[in-house]
C-alpha cells in the first residue's frame, strides 16, 4: 500500500500561481502520541486567503513553509485515537487539509454530526464561510432591517451566503455582482438576490447605479478595486462597508490603485472596516443556531463545486482564483 499523499509548496508564486509552484508527494505517518488522533480526510477546502499565505510578506497569518504540506480546513474520519472524547469513526473538522491523512492533537479537532448535515457543509455555510458572512453583516456593517445591500463575488461561497443572510436579517433589497450570465442567473434564481449584474458587461459603477438607483446602505466587499470604488460612489448617508477580501488584486505584481473617491465618505459620513473572522469566534454559537434554522426552512441554500482527488487540489485552487466555482470550492479526497 502506498503512503498517503500531501501537497507541498515548492516555490513562492510571483503573480498567478502555477502547477510548478507545488509538489504532490508521499508522506510518512508518525505513530500517535497520547492525546492525538489519525484522521483520513474526506473533503478539504481551498480558499482565497491561501494565496496570501503563499507569500512570505508579513501578514495576519504565517506564510506556508516551503517544502512542507500546506494547511487549511478539512473534514475527515478518525481511523485511530489515543484521546478521550474522540472515537474511531467520528467525523472531525480540523485545520490540516492539503493531505490525505493527518495526525493531529485531539484538542485541535471538533467532532461534527454528518447525520444533521453533509461533511462539506461544516467547511461552508455551517463553518467559517457562513460565519464570515454573518460577522461582516451584523457586527461590522451593523445591518438593520430595510437596508439596501450590495455584495460583490455573489456567486462565491462567502458572497452567496452573505446575500442570503442579508435577506434573512431583513434587508429590503440585495444586489450581487458575478462574472458570467450563468452566475448572475444563479444568484437571482437560486440564492434569492433581488438583482444582480455581470461586472464584465460595463463599468461596475454604471451597473450598480442601474441596480440601485437610490444608493446602497451596506457593501459586503469580497473583490476590492473597481467594485469598492463603485460602492463608495453609491453609498447613502451613514452607509457602511465591510471589507472581507480583495481577490481582484491577490495575484497582482504591482500595487493596486486605491479608490479615487474616498472623499465621498466625508459627504456620506460613511464607514469602511476590514475584518478577520477569527477575531469574532464569540459569535459562532449564535450563528450556528441561526444557520440551522435558515437551512431547515430553505432560507440559506448552499451551493458547492467539487473537484475529486488530492492530485487535483491545485487545479481546484487555481480554478477558485479564476472564478470557476459557483459557491464553495471543495476537494473530495
Amino acid at each position: 500500500m502506498t503512503n498517503p499523499r500531501e501537497v507541498q509548496l515548492k516555490s513562492r508564486p510571483v503573480g498567478w500561481p502555477t502547477h510548478e509552484d507545488f509538489d504532490l508527494v508521499e508522506s510518512a505517518i508518525p505513530d500517535l502520541a497520547e492525546g492525538q488522533v489519525r484522521v483520513r480526510n474526506v473533503v478539504m477546502s481551498v480558499d482565497p486567503y491561501m494565496r496570501g499565505r503563499m507569500s512570505d510578506a508579513k501578514s495576519y497569518a504565517a506564510p506556508y513553509v516551503l517544502g512542507a504540506a500546506m494547511t487549511g480546513g478539512a473534514i475527515g474520519v478518525v481511523e485511530e485515537s489515543r484521546a478521550d472524547g474522540v472515537a474511531v469513526g467520528d467525523h472531525v473538522l480540523h485545520g490540516l487539509g492539503w493531505r490525505e491523512v493527518a495526525v493531529i492533537d485531539a484538542s485541535s479537532v471538533r467532532v461534527v454530526d454528518t447525520a444533521l448535515a453533509p461533511a462539506s457543509a461544516y467547511l461552508g455555510v455551517l463553518g467559517m464561510t457562513g460565519l464570515t458572512a454573518y460577522v461582516g453583516l451584523t457586527r461590522v456593517a451593523q445591518l438593520t432591517a430595510g437596508d439596501v445591500v450590495f455584495v460583490s463575488g455573489a456567486a462565491g461561497a462567502v458572497g452567496g451566503a452573505a446575500g442570503q443572510i442579508a435577506k434573512a436579517l431583513g434587508a429590503s433589497r440585495v444586489i450581487g455582482s458575478a462574472g458570467s450570465a450563468d452566475k448572475v442567473a444563479h444568484v437571482i434564481e437560486d440564492l434569492g438576490f433581488d438583482a444582480a449584474f455581470n461586472y464584465k458587461d460595463d463599468k461596475v459603477s454604471t451597473l450598480l447605479r442601474q441596480a440601485a438607483p437610490d444608493g446602497i446602505d451596506v457593501y459586503f466587499d469580497n473583490v476590492g478595486g473597481e467594485h469598492l470604488e463603485a460602492a463608495i460612489g453609491s453609498l447613502r448617508l451613514r452607509g457602511r462597508i465591510a471589507i472581507c477580501g480583495a481577490i481582484s488584486s491577490y495575484n497582482s505584481t504591482a500595487p493596486a490603485p486605491g479608490p479615487r473617491n474616498l472623499a465621498r465618505l466625508i459627504q456620506t459620513r460613511g464607514l469602511i472596516q476590514g475584518f478577520l473572522v477569527g477575531d469574532h469566534n464569540d459569535l459562532a454559537k449564535e450563528y450556528a443556531a441561526q444557520a440551522a434554522g435558515w437551512i431547515a426552512d430553505g432560507t440559506l441554500a448552499p451551493r458547492e463545486t467539487f473537484v475529486d482527488g488530492i492530485e487535483h487540489a491545485v487545479d481546484a485552487f487555481l480554478g477558485l482564483l479564476r472564478g470557476d466555482n459557483t459557491g464553495k470550492m471543495l476537494v473530495r479526497l
